[in-house]
């Protein structure tokens, strides 16, 4: 019996010997809501073992927020295999880490169980200022949205062109007349016959009936008598008849292009001016365009035997005529390019505002300076002295402000050093002043803040609302803060501005350091540089 309970004793000790274990570990027993427990799960097999660790979201009450890379370590012909899981929550509380079930070789063996601790994050309010909550930050791609514009405009630089090339070809296209006529006279003849046919002033329609028959008359004299009719103003086409009457020695009465003179006037009182002639008058409108051709014509000797410089001076008109109405056509193209293409624009920035708002293409297609303020390479540097330490958008450039001081301030001072980024005037505007004086002077800070506004109003502040409280740096130098709004007027272009502002005062062995940050109080951009530049301030006492 003592034999068979031997045996027994025996196999079970190495039952338990043989089963695989699992050792347990957590970096921290106590951490801050949300801070993340890395657990450890490690196991010792050989190299035929087949291990799988769970893949869960929650073990127990903790949330698993990451699952890291099994680690495998070789030790001669067994491994040694590490998991880790980041474990985190966001209740303060006592928590037990439950036992984990990891199979190997198709037998579960378990974790040791573990308890953690979850504190709360304690906030003085008191000396840390509470913010509202920041805006959703946009995620940006790593290439940024740079390519998305220059398709954009590579697409309507294309689309440009192409319509560019459609005017141009359609306006080349030869204009087949359904009727060839013998002469300029006979063609002008028979379209004076078809206006009348077309009854339209009789029907109201006066602006096209004078527009129909002034082309008419223009027509007939630019292929009569070879000048720029078609193209000219009725001023310029009268003293270009008058002129080519004289060189071609034309009968033409003085009546009969003043007759002309007085239809196409009229006509352009219709078609600019909204003149409507009444219907006697147009009657003799069309007989004055009638009798004036008719005149011209007979006034063109029948034979005429071209000397050279006629010919030269026929081909320098028609030559004129051809390149005139190139550069029309030329000008059509290029304007209705144009037109298309900003109305192609439009649409773009309007449904950019439709679906991003208007806010979006301020910032990103217009351009904000403050923006650009925020993006850019921000440079953190020592002003004055006492100095100032300050992280700032730009380098803030030294100015004299001495002069500004009333002359018993500026006899107390020893040494008075400002630095300035844009004006008081501006959207945005960046100071830091530091004073040193002759005398260990006590300097009250709450008076010295209220001289700073007085100063402000001097220079064009107004409605200036101020509060006060305490303010300390980060390595617990102890000042004031004045902060509210004030409305700046700029004179010159008699626009007002409000603005939002925000003054550090500082008082160390009788030595002043300010810095003040302003910016229009509905920037949301500039509220982001005054809040990175007032949490970067940081002070040097005075040198002697």
């Amino acid at each position: 019996m003592k034999f068979r309970l031997y045996i027994l004793f025996s196999l079970l000790s190495t039952s338990l010997w043989a089963q695989p274990k699992v050792t347990t570990s957590v970096n921290v027993t106590k951490n801050k809501i949300g801070a993340e427990f890395k657990l450890t799960l490690k196991t010792d097999v050989d190299t035929l073992s087949k291990v799988k660790f769970p893949e869960a979201k929650n073990f127990g009450a903790l949330e698993v927020i990451q699952s890291y890379k099994i680690d495998t370590i070789k030790n001669g012909s067994r491994y040694q295999l590490i998991k880790n899981y980041g474990l985190t929550q966001f209740d303060s509380g006592r928590y037990v880490i439950p036992r984990i079930p990891v199979l190997i070789n198709g037998k579960t063996a378990f974790s040791d169980s573990i308890k953690v601790e979850v504190n709360d994050v304690k906030v003085d309010t008191l000396k840390q200022k509470m913010y509202d909550i920041k805006d959703i930050a946009q995620v940006e791609s790593p290439l940024g949205t740079w390519w998305i514009y220059i398709l954009i405009l590579l697409a309507i630089a294309a689309a440009g062109y192409f319509i560019y090339q459609f005017i141009k070809k359609r306006q080349s296209k030869p204009k087949v007349e359904e009727v060839v006529y013998k002469s300029p006279i006979e063609k002008a003849t028979t379209l004076l016959q078809q206006l009348e046919k077309k009854e339209l002033w009789q029907k109201g329609e006066i602006k096209y009936y004078y527009s129909e028959l002034t082309d008419i008359a223009r027509n007939y004299i630019e292929e009569e008598i070879h000048i720029p009719a078609m193209e000219s103003t009725t001023s310029e086409l009268i003293e270009g008849l008058r002129k080519a009457a004289k060189q071609h020695k034309l009968k033409l009465s003085n009546e009969t292009v003043e007759n002309l003179e007085k239809v196409l006037k009229q006509a352009d009182l219709v078609k600019f001016a909204k003149v409507k002639p009444l219907d006697f008058e147009i009657e003799e409108d069309k007989k004055r365009i009638s009798n004036s051709i008719v005149t011209i014509h007979k006034s063109i000797p029948e034979i005429v035997e071209e000397d050279d410089e006629l010919a030269q001076w026929n081909e320098q008109q028609k030559e004129l005529a051809r390149l005139l109405k190139l550069k029309k056509q030329k000008r059509v193209r290029i304007i209705s390019t144009i037109g298309i293409v900003l109305g192609m624009l439009m649409l773009f920035l309007l449904g950019l505002i439709y679906f991003k708002g208007f806010d979006y293409v301020k910032d990103n297609i217009i351009g904000h300076p403050t923006k650009d303020l925020v993006e850019g390479q921000w440079v953190y540097s020592e002003y004055g002295n006492p100095g100032v330490r300050v992280e700032t958008p730009k380098v803030l450039k030294r100015m004299d402000a001495s002069k500004m001081l009333p002359k018993d301030a500026a006899a107390l001072i020893k040494e008075m050093q400002t630095f300035v980024y844009g004006s008081i005037l501006d959207d945005f505007y960046i100071t830091v002043s530091t004073v040193t004086y002759k005398q260990e002077t006590q300097i009250d800070l709450d008076k010295t803040a209220e001289n700073y506004m007085n100063l402000m109003e001097s220079q064009g502040a107004q409605n200036i609302i101020v509060k006060t409280e305490d303010f300390d740096t980060q390595k617990g130098i102890s000042g004031k803060k004045a902060y509210g709004t004030l409305t700046v007027l700029d004179k010159i272009n008699g626009k007002s501005t409000k603005m939002y502002y925000e003054l550090l005062l500082f008082s160390q062995n009788g030595g002043l350091q300010t810095i003040l940050v302003m910016h229009r109080e509905d920037d949301k951009y500039g509220q982001q540089i005054a809040e990175r530049m007032l949490n970067s301030v940081e002070l040097q006492t005075p040198q002697q």
